[in-house]
């Protein structure tokens, strides 16, 4: 983009010094020889003057009283009567002439060389350079500084727009001062807004649709079972088969909120913790050190989750922000491997999470410091999202802890997977 824009810039000063410059160089060009050729035809009209008079008066040619009018290096020629008479230097090859009539059908013809006036016009052009030079340095430095103040908004917008795509739905207060530009961040936050509810709005659909549906069915079976022991053997075998059928209902029930969590995890892939975890911290190192505070990353090697890079970025960068935030002393960042999950916990030495507010801290809304109470809520539908969970570990000092799945053996390429020796 920064290329794009300088490059249109400078082709735009370029057609510019094109277009006046040419022009403006001729102008200078001929300007000079009009002046040069303007100050020799008014001595050449003096001198026709003069000699007029002299013949008027019927007096003879008398060429030393004009030589006043005659340039240092010039030659006079003056033809009258048949008889012509020069004075002073040759003027040299292609001397700048100007000749005028007188009477008896005479001329005065005045001639001086003509280096003087070339030298004054490469002069004045090499000044119609000079200019044109400083126009276009001028132009480049302006096309500097503009791509540079327009690209790295327009860089900072797309990679806000792609952190959206990703998964991170947090405002972004960042504004530029251009106004088309501010009208796109306020249209990305506002569709962030927007898709951050959406998201919270799925997550809590499926897991009521899930707990009533499971409920039901189970009071369903429950109801089936106990009828199921009737005496009658019509009714207890219909009973029987209502069971069958209920057992199958809730099997494709669980499929199919299992396809849903997949289809929302379809980004997810195995992720090594360690690198990923690492990467994650040095992204908000400085923001830490800025604060006089130290981030600390503990994650043992080979500890493997299976999770979309992106949404783990944000919802660990959603915490570590609530750290800073919220916060004191060290904040820490650690992983570990639990019964089939791996959990990654970030908490800090501060006062922790208010009695009153542990229970709602995910609710959208709620805050203990003033903020707008979103960052935790998506951070808990992004890491949902993926399959895992988000949950206030420890209130005081607060500790969230990410609780990930561990991919599958087949969903790790090129990792020796060990075989169990004994039958199961």
């Amino acid at each position: 983009m920064r290329r794009r824009i300088l490059r249109a810039i400078l082709l735009a000063v370029a057609v510019t010094g094109f277009v006046l410059g040419i022009p403006l160089g001729y102008t200078a060009l001929q300007l000079v020889e009009d002046t040069a050729r303007g100050d020799l035809t008014e001595r050449a009209q003096r001198i026709a003057t003069t000699l007029d008079d002299q013949i008027a008066n019927r007096q003879s040619i008398d060429v030393e009283a004009v030589k006043i009018a005659i340039p240092t290096d010039g030659r006079l020629t003056v033809v009258s009567g048949g008889v012509t008479s020069a004075t002073g230097p040759s003027p040299g090859d292609q001397p700048l002439t100007v000749e005028l009539p007188i009477a008896q059908q005479g001329s005065v013809r005045l001639e001086v060389p003509s280096g003087p006036m070339h030298t004054s016009q490469a002069q004045v052009a090499g000044l119609v350079l000079l200019l044109l030079a400083l126009s276009v340095g001028t132009g480049t430095v302006v096309a500097l500084v503009t791509a540079q103040t327009l690209a790295r908004p327009l860089g900072h917008v797309a990679a806000r727009a792609s952190r959206l795509g990703a998964g991170d739905f947090r405002a972004d207060e960042k504004r530029y001062d251009i106004p088309e530009l501010d009208a796109v961040s306020e249209a990305l936050d506002t569709s962030a807004t927007a898709l951050a509810r959406l998201v919270q709005r799925e997550r809590e659909l499926v897991g009521d649709v899930s707990h009533q549906l499971r409920s039901r069915l189970t009071a369903l079976q429950l109801r089936l079972e106990a009828l199921a022991e009737h005496p009658e053997p019509d009714t207890a075998a219909e009973a029987r088969a209502a069971l069958e059928q209920a057992e199958r209902l809730a099997a494709v029930l669980d499929e199919l909120l299992a396809a849903a969590r997949a289809a929302r995890a379809v980004g997810a892939e195995p992720l090594e913790m360690r690198p990923a975890l690492t990467a994650i911290a040095e992204e908000w190192r400085e923001q830490v050190k800025s604060q006089g505070r130290a981030l600390r990353v503990r994650v043992p090697d080979g500890l493997l989750a299976r999770a979309t890079p992106a949404r783990l970025r944000e919802a660990i960068g959603v915490l570590l922000d609530n750290a800073l935030r919220h916060g004191e002393g060290s904040v820490v960042v650690s992983a570990r491997g639990e019964d089939g999950t791996v959990v990654v916990e970030v908490s800090d030495g501060g006062a922790g999470v208010p009695d009153e507010l542990a229970a709602h801290i995910f609710e959208r809304g709620v805050s203990g410091g003033g903020s707008t109470g979103v960052g935790l809520a998506l951070a808990r539908a992004l890491v949902d999202a993926d399959g895992g969970r988000l949950e206030l570990s420890t209130a005081r000092p607060a500790t969230f802890a990410v609780f990930l799945p561990v991919p599958k053996a087949q969903d790790v390429v090129g990792i020796p997977w060990k075989t169990p020796t004994t039958p199961r």
